[in-house]
């Protein structure tokens, strides 16, 4: 809700308790709610996908439809909910998930009136966005916090990262043309030429074209090697954000404990006890503290 979706919560009443169930997870029935409604938009997309194989849709074509059917009569009447219990509908209606809502509705009405518009239901595959409001959730929200940190404070070195590698397919597209294009009709242009680097470079390898001449072969080679360690870079970046955003809430997290109990200290014991004696602990035995020294 927070992220996809206005927030609009309804004061009280009962339009308050519906959208605790129907916009959040916090509750059991939210929980359920949003659980029961992805479960539903996995079913439609199967359905939908199922629509496309020949001899099924021959065989099934009446119970695929009426499947299909109910579950958008079902998701409408969630959608006419949805502007229902918000505070200002205008604001749901024009947010992200809200206008995903709407256009994976659409499509199945329109078919009625016009054909080959079934399969843009697919676009209901969009509400499975839904599914980041459930990682909300206690430790699931605050994993998925430090995770969108650690990608954000990466996201430059990513960006260097990746205006690197598109320089090098660049370039070693363009030497692939130069080399291949008068013997090798695959290389017929720097376009396409970049489109083999790129192939070549994330090691995918489909193989539709391949370079023919000794130059070519020793670039494809160098590029090959240096496409193992370019799947690395970015993991490592990510990586090393993740470790280093985890140290610092740890620490943070140890300080806080050490301020708590120090004030806490001061509150019941009238500064009685040494600050330093909380946190360094208390002192070893046979030692002596300064005030002992000083009698």
């Amino acid at each position: 809700m927070r992220f996809f979706d206005p927030e609009s919560r309804p004061k009280d009443g009962w339009r308050a308790r519906v959208y605790s169930v129907v916009f959040e997870t916090d509750t059991p029935a939210g929980l359920l709610f949003d659980v029961l409604l992805l479960i539903a938009i996995l079913i439609s997309i199967t359905v939908i996908s199922l629509e496309t194989v020949t001899f099924f849709e021959a065989r099934n074509r009446s119970a695929l439809r009426v499947i299909e059917w109910i579950l958008t009569g079902l998701f409408t009447i969630e959608y006419i909910v949805r502007l229902v219990i918000v505070r200002e509908p205008k604001r749901y209606i024009f947010s992200f998930m809200g206008l995903v809502d709407l256009l994976s509705l659409l499509p199945t009405y329109l078919s009625v009136f016009f054909s080959d518009t079934q399969a843009l239901q697919i676009i209901r595959a969009l509400r499975l966005l839904r599914v980041f409001r459930i990682f909300q959730i206690g430790k699931l929200q605050s994993e998925g916090g430090s995770l969108m940190r650690a990608l954000m404070m990466s996201r430059y070195k990513i960006a260097v990262f990746l205006g690197t590698v598109l320089i090098i397919v660049v370039i070693q597209g363009a030497l692939l043309y130069y080399l291949e294009h008068g013997v090798n009709e695959g290389f017929s242009s720097i376009p396409r030429s970049v489109y083999w680097a790129i192939v070549t470079l994330t090691t995918v390898g489909y193989g539709d074209i391949s370079p023919v001449t000794v130059g070519g072969q020793f670039i494809a080679s160098l590029l090959m090697l240096f496409g193992y360690g370019i799947i690395a870079v970015p993991t490592g970046i990510v990586g090393a954000e993740v470790a280093i955003n985890e140290f610092n809430a740890r620490i943070d997290a140890r300080l806080s404990e050490r301020v708590v109990i120090h004030e806490h200290n001061e509150d019941c014991c009238a500064g009685s006890i040494p600050a330093s004696s909380i946190i360094e602990g208390p002192p070893h035995a046979g030692a002596t503290t300064r005030s002992e020294r000083k009698g």
